[in-house]
């Protein structure tokens, strides 16, 4: 405990999660080295697009760690009970359509901002839309917020698909990206990077791929499969993974770590997982017969973390503890968000 704040031990994980609740509570614990890195980061925070998968427990996160900064979230709040649910931890929240270049200037001007907006769920069927929100709303930002440290988003798909058995894709591997969603997303960091240099604002572009909640991500979306006794096709055999708690913590450390210009950090677990291997740990988790089919490709979406565990250390919550908590909570049917990863695709059509 720190005042009232419950610190992240590893070595006191839970067996499962009750509740929503529970898991939620959970995700926002503090690490230590989180709470040290954000006293050194001057300044309040701003979480633009907090209303998506990982924005509600990561300002929860931010303002268990800095309690005494004020945390303010941004969205549009189309459900309101984000918005009450992020007042009830102490999130201040304004409503705001960041496609609106006036609302964004209407913004109060916050020293640090995480830009978690973004457009992917569906992004196949409305290229304009994703384009405009990973590449035109960080130029206006970026524009806007010239005197804020920025640390935005991004997603390891921008990366080629690299062969396994070898180390996967550094910062430095040149950016390959597949489809227009990945294309956009290489917008959206060409924009943060431009803006960065042109103003000399500090920031960081955080390359994100798998953070896993027990509602989400790459290990619920292969349980569910699993559990309902559905064929798991590993075409695309190998990925990593990180735990949500793990990969919000390391964005918000990122705010002790910018540069000018902004540059990349991978965020992913260490590990490179083999998808058909998780079918079986889940199968026999389930106690149901794993079903697979297709062959490995040689090639698969990998990231190599050396820079973020020289900066963070590695990830505090191991794969075994999500394997066990994802199981558990699928077998018991628990809520989910209903957002597939397709981590399956090979081609980058989402």
């Amino acid at each position: 405990m720190q005042g009232n704040v419950t610190l992240l031990d590893p070595a006191q994980l839970p067996d499962r999660f009750e509740s929503v609740e529970a898991l939620e509570e959970f995700l926002a614990r503090p690490s230590q080295a989180l709470i040290d890195d954000l006293a050194q980061v001057e300044g309040d925070i701003m979480i633009l697009g907090v209303a998506g998968k990982m924005g509600p427990t990561l300002a929860r996160l931010a303002k268990n760690a800095a309690p005494h900064k004020r945390v303010i979230g941004v969205a549009r709040f189309s459900d309101a009970a984000v918005r009450q649910r992020l007042e009830a931890w102490g999130i201040e929240t304004i409503a705001a359509n960041l496609l609106d270049r006036a609302a964004i200037e209407a913004l109060p001007r916050v020293p640090n901002i995480i830009f978690a907006a973004g457009h992917k769920f569906g992004a196949k069927d409305n290229q304009a839309l994703t384009w405009a929100m990973n590449t035109h709303v960080p130029a206006l930002v970026a524009d806007t917020f010239r005197e804020s440290r920025i640390v935005g988003f991004s997603t390891g798909n921008i990366y080629p698909l690299t062969p396994v058995g070898r180390q996967g894709a550094s910062e430095k591997t040149p950016p390959a990206p597949l489809g227009e969603y990945a294309q956009s997303c290489i917008g959206r960091e060409r924009m943060f990077e431009y803006f960065s240099g042109l103003h000399g604002t500090p920031g960081r572009i955080f390359r994100l791929n798998y953070a896993i909640d027990m509602r989400y991500g790459v290990l619920y979306d292969i349980a569910s499969k699993v559990h309902r006794g559905e064929t798991v096709d590993v075409t695309m055999g190998h990925v990593n993974v990180i735990w949500q708690g793990d990969a919000n913590a390391q964005v918000l450390r990122c705010l002790r770590h910018c540069t000018v210009p902004a540059t990349p950090v991978n965020c992913t677990g260490p590990e490179t997982l083999s998808v058909r291997w998780l079918v079986e740990e889940f199968a026999a988790r389930l106690g149901v017969k794993a079903q697979v089919s297709g062959q490995e490709a040689a090639t698969a979406l990998l990231s190599d973390t050396t820079l973020a565990g020289k900066l963070f250390g590695y990830p505090l919550v191991p794969l075994g503890a999500m394997l066990d908590w994802v199981a558990d909570w699928v077998r018991r049917e628990q809520p989910a968000h209903g957002k597939p990863t397709k981590f399956e695709v090979r081609d980058g059509a989402f």
